[in-house]
């Protein structure tokens, strides 16, 4: 006689892989693999399973897929913001390269505080990931710990290491800093601010970079950052443009750390009747899509997005594949000249 605590899928009423194995005519393995999408599993098959899935009602159960294999078959991601649209295209690029493989993405949004990130941490590592990919170096240090300690593969996104033992793939902040203060050094331009908002290690990176090309120039002012700690908005840059324009009325050139933050101050210029970049010249960060719409084209800095999830997931898999892998991956940046410097 079965114990009183005891339960499966059978007395609960919910129906199995095996049963679901059995409809669709395949073994309960090629019913697992089609229905977690592995690639090898033809698709006429999967669609077989599936439908067989859908008309039983079957559900999977990750925890005892756990159980059964001593593994999860999931990463985890953690970004800072998902309402941050600079994000979606490396969370997309991650699926597309983990999806062939059959492997499970799970997202974490940790809205730019690391105790925060910590948690997400301790709430995975007890599901036994396959690994992680992280968003910077900003941990805590339990978070760094924890890390160390679950010797699990991980590696950060849009910064980069050459720590040993650390796994990077993305640019400098620092030197795309540097690239837009010489620009606008270029044009010939002498009051250069820097206007940032979020304040995130990365943003803080860019203008150290600005802030060091213009200290090499000899036309460095203090005065001449404006850092903001909300989050970056169109509706912000209008309100920190006017704020800067006020305080010092012969600002010239302005690096801005994102682009929504530019194109309100586009949209501002435009309503005080201010030229740009006749009368002050505008660069952004990050290069949005509707920077090369705006009126007039905003100049900025183009980051490899996409590129850098879809080598970061790479470099996961080859990491948990026991492959040769550059564990530092420096994918640069472009500066796109338009209209607006």
């Amino acid at each position: 006689m079965k114990s009183p605590t005891h339960s499966n899928s059978r007395t609960l009423g919910m129906p199995t892989l095996a049963q679901v194995a059995e409809r669709a005519g395949v073994s309960t393995i090629t019913a697992s693999r089609a229905l977690r999408g592995v690639a090898t599993v033809g698709a006429d098959l999967a669609e077989r399973v599936r439908a067989a899935a859908d008309e039983l009602g079957y559900v999977a159960n990750p925890a005892a897929r756990l159980l059964a294999s001593a593994r999860s078959t999931s990463v985890v991601v953690l970004v800072p913001s998902l309402s941050n649209q600079l994000f979606v295209e490396p969370l997309e690029a991650i699926h597309e390269v983990m999806r062939p493989r059959g492997i499970e993405v799970l997202i974490g949004d940790y809205h730019y505080c690391r105790d925060e990130e910590e948690r997400l941490v301790r709430n995975y590592l007890p599901h036994r990931p396959m690994g992680m990919l992280l968003t910077g170096f900003d941990h805590t240090e339990a978070t760094r710990h924890l890390l160390a300690a679950s010797r699990m593969p991980c590696v950060h996104m849009m910064e980069l290491s050459d720590a040993p033992g650390i796994a990077s793939v993305g640019f400098s902040q620092q030197a795309a800093g540097e690239a837009a203060a010489r620009h606008l050094l270029q044009q010939g331009r002498k009051r250069l601010a820097y206007v940032a908002a979020q304040l995130d290690p990365r943003v803080m990176q860019r203008g150290e970079g600005f802030r060091r090309a213009l200290l090499a120039a000899g036309v460095y002012d203090p005065a001449l950052e404006l850092l903001h700690p909300l989050p970056s908005s169109i509706g912000l840059g209008c309100q920190l443009f006017r704020e800067l324009l006020q305080r010092h009325p012969d600002v010239d050139g302005i690096f801005f750390c994102n682009d929504d933050l530019a194109h309100g101050a586009l949209f501002e210029a435009q309503r005080s009747g201010l030229a740009v970049p006749g009368r002050v010249a505008m660069v952004g960060f990050n290069d949005l899509p509707a920077s090369a719409h705006t009126v007039p084209r905003l100049s900025s800095i183009h980051t490899p997005r996409t590129e850098v999830g879809r080598e970061a997931a790479n470099l996961l898999l080859k990491m948990l594949d026991g492959r040769p892998a550059t564990p530092s991956i420096d994918l640069g940046f472009e500066l796109r000249v338009r209209e607006s410097s």
